[in-house]
């Protein structure tokens, strides 16, 4: 069979280099059932793994705001905080206020996340009270009750209500111009207002999870009523708001709303937050915003967070080399985003000016890359192809993934399948191996037994009746090593006789062909893999999502969310799977929950659904040598929405030769001389 070039060029020096920084990095190591500060991680405060307190719990009583607030005409600090404000502690110690942050559009979701009902913790397993105070689920799971805390308020100053989560709930989720078909995350469910500051989401069937959906998604589940009412059709007639729209250079209401709530348009400085910035302005080349007045949480000192005053966020696109770059010459004070495991060797050399610190996280995602057969592709001759179990295994028996790892990662990831995180109940350390074997000689011997052999001596493996295999990948090279992955598992699948090109595409084009079904296969990274979002989502396993990342199964999916009104009924098989994937998500049982969980693990052990290679691998993340609170080393990824878990708003710029507190010394340092007063 034919065989690839022995290297890969242009790599091998910048590869060397990683080698050296990664061997100076420890190993980073995850423990199933660890509690606070057991997972191989930076030692966490354990105030981080628990309900924050409050400020009455604390006797605190005396509150303080940045100077960049005088003169507004606001009201007092303690006027605009909640009755009773959560405290944070921070990872070191009480920061400062003041300075201006820039980083890239990219990392606004990172730099400073999302505010929700609820919030996770380090471990990727347990869910926290944020905007709202407590909750309780039913025990049939079919109720969860959400208690505000009282006196939160929107960036604008209006109060925060149950009326702002019916809003979206009704008007957004279950709106059918903007969602004809209803998320299986909310199917059967409606919300009930009991008052101001309690709510009730009330299914027809068990939804225990839906903690996890707003924990994790929940900053998507409320929005200012009292801002959107007036370009929603429910609340402003429809023709008077179809002119405002077009006068917006909008076509529909709908894509106004969602530019609108991802600030995406000159706009977005008017709609209410509960973030802890708000957007001041927005031009093609960067987004401005400032502290949120408003915002809800203080430090153990009763400083209102956050401690730094304004945000430029450069608007740059898809760009992982101007990102790197950028970075590593000091023009960012935080990027990790678009930065990727190769991007390493680059950014030390840029640490070594003193400008910037270069701390490696571990990514979450159990392999780097999901390489995703399209089951239902249009040529049946290929779809068949994939289905064959063999020919699954021969492509997955030819990667040497320990060479992989030795290239890309220099030892520091781990050879695995598509499953889930170590920390996950779901975990079985059989999943991960599956089928990992480097075994080129029994993928041939597989091939030939499915009659796909090289019928005309060019190299390369042909169908049954003598017709040429050709199988292209189309992605979108982000986030993850995507490319120089693909590269090495191009040759692998070359020397064993498959044709494999690989052809990358933008993201819009990702977008359009994988929703589409014109991909004959593409990939992702498997995230949605610990118990924060596998138990409701269990996308690589089961035939339940589609998206502009998936290509696996589309019209299966669409079979299942409609309940067979659209799509292609699926094999026994993937219907099986997709009951198990029920249970999994309505289960009150935990041990119920497990067994159908690791069923369809076992499931894609046996069948090995996805393709995966390396995973748990290095990230880096790039702060100003100044920039304090910042965890050297933590957990990156989607599930845990980056650095949620991590508290950006307690992140300050501070003199870089200042020794550290401890991170338990934190909650009871106070803020330095010369501090803010308390108003």
């Amino acid at each position: 069979m034919r065989r690839s070039s022995d290297t890969v060029p242009g790599w091998t020096a910048a590869l060397l280099l990683l080698a050296l920084t990664l061997t100076v990095t420890p190993a980073l190591t995850f423990i199933a059932g660890a509690s606070a500060n057991e997972e191989g991680l930076s030692p966490l405060p354990d105030a981080w793994y628990a309900p924050p307190q409050t400020a009455s719990e604390l006797g605190i009583d005396t509150f303080r705001s940045s100077p960049f607030l005088d003169g507004r005409g606001l009201p007092p600090t303690r006027e605009r905080l909640p009755d009773d404000p959560p405290v944070i502690v921070p990872f070191e110690r009480i920061g400062e206020y003041g300075g201006n942050a820039r980083i890239t559009l990219g990392d606004s979701w990172q730099f400073f996340n999302w505010e929700a009902a609820a919030t996770v913790a380090p471990n990727l397993r347990t869910f926290l009270p944020n905007l709202a105070e407590r909750w309780t689920i039913r025990p049939d799971g079919k109720a969860t009750t959400f208690y505000l805390r009282r006196g939160l308020k929107w960036s604008d100053g209006h109060p925060l209500t149950s009326a702002d989560f019916e809003f979206t709930f009704n008007h957004i989720w279950l709106d059918k111009e903007i969602s004809p078909v209803t998320s299986r995350l909310i199917m059967g469910g409606h919300i009930e207002v009991i008052d101001d500051l309690t709510f009730r989401y009330v299914f027809d069937r068990p939804h225990p999870g839906f903690i996890n959906l707003m924990a994790q998604y929940g900053s998507h589940m409320v929005d200012a009523k009292h801002y959107y009412r007036n370009w929603h059709p429910a609340f402003t007639n429809r023709e008077e708001l179809e002119k405002r729209i077009a006068d917006e250079g909008f076509i529909t209401w709908m894509a106004f709303l969602d530019a609108q709530r991802y600030s995406r348009t000159e706009d977005a400085k008017y709609v209410p937050t509960l973030r802890a910035y708000r957007v001041v302005s927005r031009s093609p080349i960067v987004m401005r915003l400032e502290r949120n007045p408003y915002y809800h949480k203080v430090d153990p000192a009763g400083n209102q967070l956050p401690y730094i005053d304004t945000i430029d966020a450069e608007i740059i696109l898809d760009n992982a080399e101007l990102t790197t770059a950028k970075a590593t010459t000091g023009q960012l004070d935080f990027a990790g985003f678009a930065l990727r495991t190769q991007d390493i060797p680059i950014l030390k050399l840029g640490e070594r000016t003193g400008k910037v610190s270069v701390k490696i996280w571990r990514r979450l995602h159990t392999s780097d890359v999901v390489i995703q057969p399209n089951y239902n592709y249009e040529d049946q001759r290929l779809a068949d192809l994939y289905w064959d179990k063999r020919f699954r295994y021969a492509l997955t028996h030819a990667i040497n993934r320990d060479e992989m790892n030795d290239i890309i990662y220099f030892g520091r990831g781990v050879p695995s399948q598509v499953t889930v995180h170590p920390t996950s109940s779901f975990y079985d350390e059989a999943f991960p191996r599956a089928h990992t074997e480097y075994d080129p000689d029994r993928s041939m011997a597989l091939l030939d037994e499915m009659g796909i052999i090289d019928a005309d001596d060019d190299g390369f493996r042909d169908y049954p009746d003598g017709s040429p295999l050709i199988i292209t990948i189309e992605f979108l090279d982000f986030e993850t090593p995507k490319a120089i992955t693909m590269e090495l598992v191009s040759g692998y699948w070359r020397e064993i006789g498959i044709d494999f090109r690989l052809k990358l595409v933008d993201r819009a084009l990702q977008s359009a062909r994988a929703q589409a079904n014109g991909m004959q296969m593409s990939l992702w990274h498997a995230d949605f893999v610990t118990d924060i979002l596998f138990p409701i989502i269990p996308r690589w396993w089961v035939p339940m999502y589609t998206g502009w990342d998936s290509v696996l199964w589309n019209n299966w999916v669409r079979h299942y969310l409609t309940d067979g009104k659209l799509g292609v009924r699926p094999p026994p098989v993937m219907r099986d799977l997709q009951t198990l994937a029920d249970t999994l998500r309505e289960a009150t049982d935990p041990v119920e929950r497990v067994a159908a969980g690791k069923a369809i693990l076992a499931s894609h052990a046996e069948n090995v659904w996805t393709i995966g290679t390396v995973g748990l691998a290095p990230h880096p993340v790039v702060t100003n040598s100044r920039l304090r609170n910042v965890v050297p080393v933590g957990i990156w990824g989607w599930d845990n929405r980056w650095t949620l878990a991590y508290h950006p708003s307690t992140w300050f710029f501070g003199d870089p030769e200042t020794e550290t507190a401890t991170p338990d010394a934190a909650a009871t340092a106070r803020v330095k001389p010369g501090g803010p007063a308390a108003d």
